[in-house]
């Protein structure tokens, strides 16, 4: 079991330092001896979930790819009837969304039935400061946590309403905490809004949001629609908790 610990923390620490790590950072990272580390990388390195480059550094392999996108498929059949149900009760597009590394990746998806709606594709990944389900993340993160984030992947202004400002991007995080929502106003997209919302109590950092034109996600929505999305992630959390 030990072994176990010590091969997922490895893999761990790749993903974190951009999916491929050498032997000596991976000892700095996890403090294990260096013989364990290569005893525990040429296991995973023979088994196909981790190849050494031609540097010797070594990078996440192929059969995590196949085990990455059955989790995705799970992930998403769990998670659409709950989105399905905000769906029903907003009528706007519902999406969950996670932290991977430094961005946010899109994990499920339930459209709206409007002719004009939002669409992210499910697998994209978006810089965590612009977008609503970004800002939702980070607010689970300690100030010192999510400023470290964003000052890793730079604060660009995807539109002129983008928060690109660390004081002024804490001061929204103290917000989010503070009201139990996060909102962006046509900061990632221009036209588009949407409510997100933490799914507190999951094993791991998770995301839900409703988001739609401006012209239908105006501030009443947004008042209307905030704690029907605090319900959804409630009930994310506890239906994730229980699974098994």
């Amino acid at each position: 079991m030990q072994s176990l610990d010590r091969a997922f923390a490895l893999l761990e620490i790749m993903a974190e330092a951009g999916g491929e790590a050498s032997l000596s950072q991976l000892a700095d990272a996890s403090g294990l001896p260096l013989p364990t580390i290569h005893r525990i990388i040429r296991t995973l390195v023979g088994n196909g979930y981790v190849r050494q480059l031609p540097s010797r550094r070594y990078a996440l392999g192929p059969r995590l790819i196949g085990l990455g996108d059955k989790a995705s498929q799970m992930m998403s059949t769990w998670a659409r009837p709950h989105l399905a149900q905000l769906v029903e009760d907003l009528g706007e597009t519902a999406n969950l969304a996670m932290l991977d590394g430094d961005k946010v990746i899109y994990v499920a998806q339930v459209p709206s039935p409007h002719a004009m709606r939002m669409f992210t594709e499910v697998g994209r990944r978006v810089l965590p400061h612009s977008a609503g389900v970004g800002k939702a993340l980070l607010s689970q993160l300690t100030d010192e946590e999510a400023l470290a984030t964003v000052q890793r992947t730079g604060m660009p202004a995807a539109t002129d309403r983008t928060i690109v400002d660390p004081d002024t991007f804490v001061a929204e995080l103290h917000r989010i905490r503070k009201d139990g929502f996060a909102i962006d106003d046509g900061e990632q997209e221009i036209g588009v809004r949407c409510v997100a919302v933490p799914v507190d109590g999951a094993p791991s950092g998770m995301a839900v949001s409703v988001s739609g034109p401006e012209a239908r996600v105006h501030w009443d929505f947004v008042s209307r629609a905030a704690p029907i999305v605090q319900r959804c992630a409630t009930a994310l959390a506890a239906d994730l908790n229980n699974q098994g």
